[in-house]
């Protein structure tokens, strides 16, 4: 039997070395969901409107309702201590959360993983289809974090050998 895998998410100010993580959302084995806003440091400046125009959400929400990376840290710490979360866009993610982590001055508990190595390859043939069933299904009218992380892992289990 396979394990559900724990799955995460991160949206950011764009791409690129300037780029930073302003949300991040993951959902567990058991299907809780948990997402949080990221407020930008005073030297995290960079901002791609086309990335803006995809996850919806601007600098000034940041500020205002975002959490700082030193609370996001020790909260991600403490949801996911000791496991193994995966993530579709590993070198991206990789990139961003070491930056969340290097300004709060932590270290993860978990391990972030590349969701590819636990993808069959049966699984990969029919995932861009499966994924798109799912986002179908969903009617998701907002491109964020949490619901990001469960449409990757609806489409994990959808893709399972039965």
């Amino acid at each position: 039997m396979n394990k559900i895998p724990i799955v995460i998410d991160i949206e950011a100010s764009g791409f690129g070395k300037d780029s930073y993580p302003i949300e991040v959302g993951f959902v567990t084995d058991a299907g809780m969901m948990w997402c949080t806003l990221i407020k930008p440091e005073s030297n995290w400046l960079h901002w791609d409107c086309h990335a803006a125009e995809l996850h919806q959400i601007s600098r000034d929400i940041l500020f205002k309702h975002g959490n700082s990376a030193d609370s996001v840290a020790t909260q991600l710490n403490n949801h996911l201590k000791n496991a193994i979360v995966y993530t579709d866009a590993w070198f991206h993610d990789y990139v961003w959360m070491a930056r969340l982590y290097d300004v709060a001055n932590q270290f993860p508990t978990f391990q972030l993983k590349d969701l590819r190595q636990i993808l069959t390859p049966e699984q990969e043939a029919i995932w861009d289809h499966t994924k798109q069933q799912v986002l179908n299904e969903l009617q998701l009218s907002r491109h964020r974090a949490s619901t990001d992380a469960r449409v990757l892992q609806l489409t994990w289990l959808r893709t399972l050998p039965t």
